[in-house]
């Protein structure tokens, strides 16, 4: 881990935050995953517990749906993140044979770019000249300004697929669990509401821990859509059972 700089000593006393680090790239897998395997399989089980399923049902139902949820969690990170890294590779191999065979024009483009971050005009040429002054230096330093590609942030897809999967079949255990030890489904989808909740607000304490939002906001904006969801998933299912019963 990197050391923090040393403060001047008539500096203001501030604590040195650390960034997040090497995990930054994936909060968005960590935090969809089990989101999205605590909301969908609550929902799941609250529609076919108002379609009027028993316990042991519900908790086939709930099981075959963590398990397709994950795969297809899995399956579908991991597919975006590879496809969305061939399109950089792509981008990245056409321009170098950009630099190859228009790199005046390359330099041109760095130059605006450096110029849209607010480098003053009299101190550009010798910025440029320092950022163009060979094919590679030029290439790292067009990665980073049009293409917004830093080594660091590079996701990988086998380890997207795998946090967006595991986690969701996680967020997915407090809707399954429940009918795992009750026959009743009105106890059963109480405990799973309870459970999820729980859950819910677990991640919006994780997520603020990271973006230093309120933890009480972030999880409310998730139990609401969840039980509101819930709400809707239970009538849906009831009004099904009693058009087709």
């Amino acid at each position: 881990m990197t050391n923090p700089p040393a403060q001047p000593a008539d500096s203001p006393t501030v604590p040195y935050v650390p960034h997040v680090g090497e995990t930054r790239q994936y909060i968005r897998d960590i935090i969809l995953g089990v989101n999205d395997g605590l909301v969908s399989i609550f929902l799941l089980v609250a529609g076919v517990i108002g379609g009027g399923l028993n316990a042991n049902q519900v908790l086939l139902t709930a099981v075959a749906g963590a398990i397709a949820g994950a795969i297809s969690m899995a399956a579908g990170e991991y597919l975006a993140t590879q496809s969305q890294q061939e399109v950089l590779d792509r981008e990245i191999a056409l321009e170098r044979e950009h630099i190859r065979f228009h790199r005046d024009a390359e330099v041109t483009q760095l130059r605006e770019m450096l110029a849209d971050l607010g480098i003053p005009e009299h101190e550009l040429d010798g910025v440029v000249e320092i950022f163009s002054q060979d094919d590679e230096t030029l290439l790292n330093a067009m990665k980073v300004l049009e293409f917004g590609i830093v080594e660091t942030e590079v996701r990988s897809p086998f380890r997207a697929m795998m946090m967006s999967g595991l986690l969701f079949l996680l967020g997915s255990a407090t809707s399954i669990l429940p009918f795992v030890f009750t026959d009743s489904t009105g106890f059963g989808l109480a405990l799973a509401a309870v459970l999820t909740a729980v859950g819910l607000f677990a991640v919006g304490a994780v997520k603020t821990s990271i973006t230093d939002s309120h933890p009480v906001v972030a999880g409310s904006q998730n139990l609401v859509i969840a039980g509101v969801g819930g709400i809707v998933a239970y009538v849906v299912g009831f009004l099904v059972d009693a058009s087709i019963g």
